[in-house]
């Protein structure tokens, strides 16, 4: 009887654990969804929307705005963002899908700088294109400081993983603000955001973000400040 007592209390103790209750008969509260897992999807979000070639691609698209004849003249900046953006993303994403990389986003530094010199290339040939079309001057200042920005970060990514995210949106918050005016400024909010996702996807240092943004915000943006009061 003392056996079967026991194998009964046993067996309800295993159906009370299976119902949620403790060792003291107390409930077990279920496992809350951890908040690193909504932070995750977060900065995801934040890293996939505001990747590099889409946020260069939204700069030359307004790049002609410096010049008359904008919105008419958007075309030209259409043509730039093909070559600077659209074709080498191409390119990467094709290496991806042969799994010769690692992700569209190129997270392993090793495979960043031959990828940014043949951008760099890409980028030269598109620069030629819009001279034979006779495109505004603007975009091609555009395209000159991206080339200086896309050769920094290639020399710098031979010996150190700096943030192409954080640059690209650094440039694009300030050179919008010199564009427009002080009404645009509230996009310097993106730079740190941006910079807070790739940190959390442990794609980046805290370091490393920095300098990107440093980076593109006064190198690239101040080196199309300079080429546009010297050639527009």
């Amino acid at each position: 009887m003392t056996e079967q007592r026991g194998v009964g209390e046993g067996q309800r103790g295993v159906g009370e654990g299976r119902h949620g209750l403790d060792g003291r008969g107390g409930s077990v509260q279920p496992a809350a969804r951890p908040a690193s897992s909504v932070r995750h999807r977060v900065a995801r979000i934040l890293t996939e929307v505001f990747q590099p070639p889409a946020v260069v691609s939204i700069l030359l698209l307004i790049s002609p705005a410096v010049e008359p004849g904008f919105p008419g003249t958007i075309w030209f900046g259409v043509l730039g963002a093909l070559f600077v953006c659209v074709l080498p993303l191409a390119y990467v994403l094709v290496l991806v899908r042969l799994g010769k990389l690692s992700d569209h986003h190129v997270s392993d530094r090793r495979e960043r700088a031959p990828l940014l010199m043949l951008a760099l290339v890409s980028v030269v040939l598109g620069l030629l294109v819009l001279n034979l079309v006779h495109a505004p001057t603007s975009v091609s200042v555009m395209i000159l400081a991206l080339i200086g920005g896309i050769a920094g970060l290639a020399a710098v990514s031979l010996v150190w993983k700096i943030s192409g995210h954080a640059s690209a949106i650094a440039a694009a918050a300030v050179i919008a603000a010199l564009m427009f005016g002080p009404a645009w400024l509230p996009l310097l909010l993106l730079v740190p955001a941006v910079g807070w996702s790739r940190v959390v996807l442990r794609d980046h240092t805290r370091g490393q973000v920095i300098a990107g943004s440093l980076f593109g915000g006064v190198v690239i943006a101040g080196l199309w400040w300079v080429l546009r009061g010297w050639l527009i």
